[in-house]
């Protein structure tokens, strides 16, 4: 193990962070937990809300700086856990816990290599590593909330479950609330408009539509209708068809370019809960991905959303554990990944910084 103490502090608080309950906009504790680890290693903290972050010791206002970012909220535990999700426990070289992969294993490594960093006077760039909460809800109060405190953000790496392999682009999301109207009548006359016949022409549209620019690491943008509501009784032809689409944005579309296509299609009323999950990529010449390749590492796009969609600057999204696992009964992360994710990512930076 070439990184011995870092791994095993890394592995100790992650088994602190899994035994502590951190649903989404309920993350204090941990968060405590967090601030408390990096203060007694001698590192000044920042806090807003449920975020915490930190800069390396000889900071520099005039050098670039490279942010660390993962999350420590949890969703709810799977119903088909078999065991406690909030007792932590290793066996065979794993340890189970709810968060242990999506994202503790992650956060906890990067943690380590800030720490690793911190008190380096030979750095080219500054680091900031930054905690932050509502990642699993793309909540508003989470990495997004503190990212102008954060200074100017030369490239992130954000730590989500990876096999450490390097997630070059992401797919944004947009779900949309549509309203398709009608006119109410009785179903037994020849009155009113029905909303739903209505619906179902805009939904065949958004079930057949194939945008034109195909992206190389996601291929089309994906629409799917997810949701559907209408009608009060049999007998009354129904005036509103409420239902919902969810929108996968590939990374050669904005998503206000997508939601013009729609609206210049259906006859529904669109509403976008929110435009703000953007499809992200970074270009495979950037040096942090040309570091990962040489380290033996390859590229693919990730069609899951994360706080990287918020992140308004080159991302990587980077981490141990694997994606499969996430949200799933029974969550585990190897330990042998945290040692690797930490040595990979100590490995990859030092090439940039030093």
């Amino acid at each position: 193990m070439i990184h011995e103490k870092l791994t095993n502090d890394a592995i100790e608080l992650l088994r602190l962070l899994i035994s502590i309950e951190s649903f989404s906009k309920t993350e204090d504790k941990t968060a405590n937990v967090i601030n408390a680890f990096l203060k007694e290693r001698g590192i000044e903290t920042h806090t807003m809300k449920n975020n915490v972050w930190a800069f390396n010791k000889h900071y520099d206002k005039n050098k670039p700086t490279v942010l660390l970012n993962s999350h420590h909220d949890t969703v709810l535990p799977n119903s088909g856990y078999t065991f406690d999700p909030f007792t932590p426990f290793v066996k065979d070289g794993i340890l189970y816990g709810l968060g242990s992969n999506d994202a503790g294993g992650c956060l906890v490594s990067l943690i380590a290599t800030f720490v690793y960093f911190y008190e380096r006077t030979d750095l080219k760039y500054n680091f900031v590593i930054a905690a932050t909460a509502e990642e699993e809800i793309s909540g508003l109060d989470g990495v997004e909330l503190i990212l102008s405190d954060l200074g100017d953000i030369e490239f992130a790496i954000v730590g989500e479950p990876t096999q450490m392999h390097l997630a070059t682009s992401e797919k944004g999301l947009m779900v949309l609330d549509c309203v398709a109207p009608g006119k109410s009548g009785h179903a037994a006359r020849e009155e009113g408009e029905n909303a739903i016949y209505n619906a179902m022409k805009d939904i065949e549209w958004f079930t057949t539509f194939v945008y034109p620019k195909i992206s190389d690491s996601f291929g089309p943008v994906k629409m799917s209708v997810t949701m559907i509501e209408a009608g009060s009784q049999h007998n009354v032809v129904p005036d509103l068809c409420n239902y919902v689409v969810d929108v996968r944005v590939t990374d050669v579309y904005k998503n206000e370019e997508i939601l013009e296509v729609i609206r210049a299609n259906v006859k529904s009323e669109i509403k976008p809960r929110s435009v703000r999950l953007k499809a992200s990529s970074i270009d495979h010449s950037h040096p942090i991905v040309m570091a990962g390749l040489e380290l033996g590492r390859t590229t693919y796009g990730s069609p899951t959303t994360s706080d990287q969609a918020l992140i308004d600057a080159p991302s990587l999204k980077l981490g141990p554990g694997d994606s499969a696992r996430s949200h799933t009964a029974d969550e585990y992360v190897k330990l042998e990944e945290i040692n690797e994710g930490i040595d990979l990512y100590i490995q990859m930076l030092e090439k940039i910084v030093l």
